[in-house]
Formats: C-alpha cells, sequence, structure tokens
C-alpha cells in the first residue's frame, strides 16, 4: 500500500513549515511525490522524510539552496563530498573572520587606543607593476589577493625582482560612496611587459604622514582613525588617495599579528613627526 503523507504531517514530521516546503518546491530542490490535479494538495512519501531532515542540517549550516541541489544531485559519493568540502572550508573562513571581529570589538571596548607614531615622508615619482580596477568595497579582499598573486606571476615570468614592498591607493571615493578605482602595485626598476589587467604604472610623488598598523586587518581603521585624527588636528590634509604598504603580508604568514602594514595619508608639506 502506498503511503501519501500530507504537507502538514511532513512538515511536522521534517521541522520545516509548509511555506518553506512550497518555496522548495517552486525552486525545484524537493518535489512532491504527488500533486492533487483538483485540490493542487502536495503529498510526499516516506522516503523523502531523510531528504528533507539533510536539506534542514544544510541550511542550518547556512548552505546556499543551489549548492544544497548539488549535493542531491551529486552522481558518486566523490562528487557529493566535494560540494560538502568546499562549504565548509567557506564556514571555517567565515568562522575565523567572526572570531577576528569579535576580538577586535572587545579590544576597543575594554583597551584605550594606543599612541601612534606619526613620521613624515616624502616620496618621489616611482613606476610599479600593477592592476588598477574599479573595486566594490565588500570584495577587496578577495580582489586585494587575487592582484597580488596576478602581479607576483608576472614579476616571476618576467625575472624581475621587486624593487620594494607590495603597495596600494585608495581614493576618497572608496571609502566614501564604497567602491572605487584601487591601484595594487609592486615597485619596479625594470619595465615589465603588459599582460592582460596588469600594466606598468607611474605612481606619483606624494607628502605623506605614515602610520605603521601591526596585527589583524579587521582593526586597521583604528589606524586610520588615530591617523586620521592628528592629520586634522594640524589642518594639513592634502588632495590624493590614500597609500597602504604590506610589508608584511598573508603572503608571508598565516599568523595575523605578524601583520605590518603602513597607512599613509596625504598631506599638504612637511610636518614635524610627534605622537598623536
Amino acid at each position: 500500500m502506498r503511503v501519501r503523507l500530507a504537507i502538514g504531517d511532513f512538515s511536522r514530521m521534517t521541522h520545516l513549515s509548509v511555506v518553506t516546503l512550497r518555496h522548495y518546491h517552486e525552486v525545484g530542490l524537493l518535489i512532491p511525490a504527488e500533486i492533487d490535479p483538483q485540490s493542487g494538495y502536495r503529498f510526499y512519501e516516506p522516503g523523502q522524510v531523510r531528504i528533507a531532515q539533510v536539506i534542514r542540517r544544510f541550511r542550518d549550516l547556512g548552505m546556499p539552496l543551489d549548492q544544497i541541489r548539488e549535493v542531491l544531485q551529486a552522481p558518486d559519493t566523490a562528487a557529493r563530498n566535494q560540494v560538502i568540502a568546499a562549504h565548509l572550508r567557506r564556514m571555517e573562513s567565515q568562522l575565523a573572520l567572526t572570531q577576528s571581529v569579535v576580538a577586535s570589538l572587545r579590544s576597543l571596548l575594554e583597551r584605550p587606543p594606543p599612541p601612534v607614531t606619526v613620521e613624515h615622508r616624502s616620496v618621489a615619482l616611482a613606476y610599479g607593476l600593477g592592476i588598477r580596477e574599479q573595486v566594490p568595497a565588500p570584495d577587496l579582499d578577495a580582489w586585494w589577493e587575487a592582484a597580488f598573486r596576478e602581479l607576483d606571476a608576472a614579476l616571476a615570468a618576467a625575472s624581475v625582482r621587486p624593487a620594494g614592498p607590495r603597495a596600494a591607493l585608495y581614493p576618497a571615493e572608496f571609502f566614501e560612496l564604497g567602491a572605487g578605482e584601487v591601484v595594487a602595485y609592486v615597485p619596479v626598476a625594470t619595465p615589465v611587459p603588459a599582460a592582460g589587467r596588469v600594466s606598468m604604472l607611474q605612481i606619483p610623488a606624494a607628502e605623506l604622514a605614515v602610520a605603521v598598523h601591526t596585527g589583524t586587518l579587521a582593526d586597521v581603521d583604528q589606524t586610520y582613525g588615530a591617523l586620521g585624527i592628528y592629520v586634522a588636528e594640524r589642518d594639513i590634509g592634502g588632495g590624493g588617495p590614500i597609500r597602504e604598504q604590506y610589508l608584511v603580508t598573508p603572503f608571508d604568514t598565516e599568523d595575523e599579528s605578524d601583520l605590518v602594514t603602513e597607512v599613509c595619508w596625504p598631506v599638504l608639506g612637511a610636518v614635524t613627526p610627534d605622537l598623536a
């Protein structure tokens, strides 16, 4: 005898709401075993209970519906496990980011801001191998990593050594509008042939107030804040992009506490360095 489960009973068995089950039907994730042609009522079969429970657990883990569909439709165990493993890696990355933000917030709330040492620096016009692209702020981390991997590969292919640390230019609109033309570059003394989005760039001369940020970039805004206040109090703010120079990067260490970044704020002219 064939057993039919009404959608209400199926909902109670799986802890998935009727609204959710209807949505899963509409997107093709969990199709009812039968739909009454007269009433439109949905019916399920007992074998679908376990499938629905699996779906609910994947949703509890934040897996998107299209990836759950890939798991359910995987042709074999290896393909299924590959999709699951990829999602677990994303979860681990998100967990690490959450832990970093929590630690940064606790530090911000519990400890006074440390004094920042500001150095004045005049930099001459220079050349770099770079990538210039419009970047939305939420995509910066992924873009940054991909851009510098591409630049490193281009330098290696041309057998050219960097003439300085990795760096980037951030225009005002990147911060003000949440997107802007970011320039990632590596200083070079020897021209490197352009390829794809990689090309030789002229990095303009500038007068800069420079503060060193040590540790995770999750709280680099604290160094930005201290440096910005220093510049504002002296009324020396100048035009041009903010520069970041990456003395120790995630390419060099897996320990975020070892990261070293110089934040370089454009200023009008020479000032006497001191403590902000």
